[in-house]
């Protein structure tokens, strides 16, 4: 891949600049864990039901998900009949399930069929002992008994220290240390419960990982409290890990978790690595997951926002119109087609030009009278400035007759 790519991307060249890209660290398989089950809901408000679950389950395994976490079974029966179901889906995608690290919940996860489970436990030394107040010892022994059980059953373990990314780094070694070594760990995930790791923070934090457990697979869990999630795990993913949690949208607790459309789309084209995921999904798989949440999806949204590919100010929407048909990259980072979109358009409001009123008599099959298009347009504009909004089709026209009268 390069910073330009025909019909697909023009991002800057300095991007792909060897001085940049040989300090990355990336893996050769990059795979997505889609969170959106259990952490999305998590998110006040948003209440799946069993068969939302399922449908969702189906259209993140259309999108090429690699990963689901479908749910935690221990939190309702509903919700181990949602993960029952969708482990006898035969989906191409593995299905995990998020269990405390307890042998019971290894035993329900099991019986829910799931391939793997994400086995959590608080990983800080003050969140563990003045949140949960449990000391260290009957967190590794629990942990122990508990790894050891779900490998045991057949599944694959991941272990999920919450808010390892504030704990004391030796601390963590030691604690995930003793847990594997008298239990069972395939994979670790670095969880930044709290959105706190800067990108720098994570690949320091993602090398020292991979350092103490050499071998050991390391998974990227990070909330977007600062608005960093996509960059601190890019910047943990170019350390070394090979798994990144996301949900659809960046739902989840507080201020969300990583939005999967905005990784995937930065780590293909800004960073030449696939993210193996079927973009041209996205746009449907975003809405049809906010109509299940009930939550509006943001207009400006990256990547899935309704009004991303619009333009109502006079400039750009010039711009636009003598580049659409040459090369229309020259006026967008991505094309419409790499997330499912359609053509961008162009609207009318009191930041219009005299071309968006041309491209709307062209588009409406409307005609006024020669020489009165800049009329036109200032009563656009003045209709527009009255009204506090953008125009609609209807307003078009009825400006349009009144310039025919």
């Amino acid at each position: 891949m390069s910073y330009r790519e025909e019909n697909k991307w023009w991002v800057s060249p300095s991007n792909y600049e060897e001085e940049v890209t040989s300090k990355f660290e990336f893996p050769e398989k990059i795979e997505f864990l889609d969170t959106t089950l259990r952490d999305g809901e998590q998110q006040p408000g948003i209440i799946f039901t069993k068969d939302e679950k399922v449908a969702i389950a189906k259209a993140l395994d259309k999108a090429g998900v690699q990963r689901i976490e479908a749910g935690t079974p221990a939190a309702l029966q509903e919700d181990a009949e949602a993960i029952k179901e969708i482990t006898s889906l035969g989906l191409k995608a593995d299905i995990y399930a998020f269990v405390r690290n307890m042998v019971k919940d290894m035993e329900l996860a099991k019986s829910c069929g799931v391939d793997g489970v994400i086995a959590e436990i608080i990983g800080s030394e003050h969140l563990l002992e003045v949140g949960q107040r449990w000391d260290k010892d009957r967190a590794i022994k629990t942990a122990r008994e508990a790894t050891a059980a779900g490998h045991d059953l057949g599944m694959k373990v991941t272990f999920f220290p919450a808010d390892s990314s504030r704990a004391d780094l030796n601390y963590l070694i030691d604690l995930v240390g003793q847990v594997r070594d008298g239990g069972h760990i395939d994979a670790l995930t670095l969880v930044d419960t709290f959105g706190v790791l800067s990108p720098e923070g994570a690949a320091h934090r993602v090398r020292a990982l991979k350092k103490a457990f050499p071998g050991l697979p390391i998974e990227l869990h990070v909330h977007d409290d600062f608005a960093m999630g996509v960059s601190t795990a890019l910047a943990g993913l170019a350390a070394g890990a090979s798994v990144v949690h996301t949900t659809v949208n960046g739902i989840g607790e507080r201020s969300g978790g990583v939005p999967m459309e905005s990784l995937a789309l930065a780590l293909e084209a800004m960073y030449g690595q696939s993210s193996g995921l079927k973009m041209n999904e996205f746009k449907n798989l975003s809405d049809f997951v906010a109509e299940c949440a009930r939550i509006e999806t943001p207009p400006t949204q990256a990547v899935v926002g309704d009004k991303i590919f619009l333009w109502e100010t006079g400039l750009p929407s010039n711009l636009w119109l003598n580049v659409k048909d040459t090369d229309p990259l020259i006026m967008l980072p991505y094309h419409w087609d790499v997330t499912g979109r359609d053509m961008p358009e162009l609207l009318l409001s009191k930041k219009s030009g005299g071309r968006n009123v041309e491209y709307w008599l062209e588009k409406t099959g409307l005609t006024v009278p020669e020489g009165k298009e800049r009329d036109l347009l200032m009563e656009v504009k003045e209709l527009s400035l009255a009204e506090h909004r953008t125009l609609n089709e209807t307003d078009f026209r009825k400006l349009v007759a009144k310039m025919n009268q």
